[in-house]
């Protein structure tokens, strides 16, 4: 049987070269998941980390009972990684956060007590501590989002997510999609709310997004997103004898 069947809220935690935090997440999300609001536990899902990441969450998951982890074979992608994540999680409620840790784990506190009233509930990051360039490109992207997409979320870039783990699965994910999650969403006529949480500097590693996966590579999801929505099948069952 999946262990994330025993837990209500499983955080994913998409992790490709990584090493240098691991010691961190190690830490915090081991402390997070002892005074969680609900029973919680840790996905770690590698994908395909060139440096000694995979060794060290293998060695987490081993010491730390609410720990789990899974491999990819070869790098596939942030999205890939997302969606593996929410594809084996089995808890009623499924969570993401960036191994980077410029968010907290312990402002899933303000969002969880908000996730049965809405399919997703999502962070906004207050007072950001990115650099210029990276803060304006950010505001750019997500100005042209909302004017392709109309779902009106102010920082979908904000790695902090809650969602109903039933919504999730459905998401319809390719590459580059993870920056469309409230606008899938709003798709399967989910609700979303959004929340203010902290943000931090990045104390270890180091950033694997640039202008083009940062600026240009998601202006031209937009178009796919637009013709996804048009197409997007959506129906209700009224009754069945199945």
């Amino acid at each position: 049987m999946n262990p994330t069947s025993n837990y209500d809220f499983t955080i994913v935690v998409p992790v490709y070269n990584e090493e240098e935090n691991m010691d961190r997440l190690k830490e915090i999300l081991s402390s997070y998941v002892q005074f969680s609001s609900v029973k919680s536990c840790v996905l770690f899902v590698n994908d395909g980390s060139t440096d000694n990441s995979k060794e060290l969450m293998a060695e987490i998951c081993r010491k730390y009972r609410h720990f789990f982890y899974l491999s990819f074979a070869r790098n596939a992608g942030l999205s890939a990684a997302i969606k593996a994540g929410f594809d084996l999680a089995q808890s009623p409620f499924v969570g993401y956060i960036d191994a980077d840790l410029q968010t907290t784990p312990a402002d899933f506190e303000l969002l969880l007590p908000h996730r049965n009233e809405y399919e997703m509930v999502m962070g906004i990051r207050i007072g950001r501590k990115d650099s210029l360039g990276k803060k304006l490109s950010s505001k750019i992207a997500n100005g042209f989002r909302r004017m392709m997409t109309h779902d009106g979320i102010e920082d979908t870039g904000c790695p902090l997510k809650v969602l109903n783990t039933q919504y999730a699965k459905r998401i319809p994910m390719f590459t580059g999609m993870h920056r469309f999650l409230p606008a899938l969403i709003q798709l399967q006529n989910g609700n979303v709310k959004q929340l203010g949480v902290s943000h931090y500097e990045r104390l270890a590693g180091t950033s694997k997004f640039h202008l083009w996966n940062r600026l240009i590579s998601p202006f031209m999801d937009c178009f796919a997103y637009r013709w996804m929505k048009k197409r997007y099948i959506n129906y209700t069952i009224e009754s069945s004898n199945l």
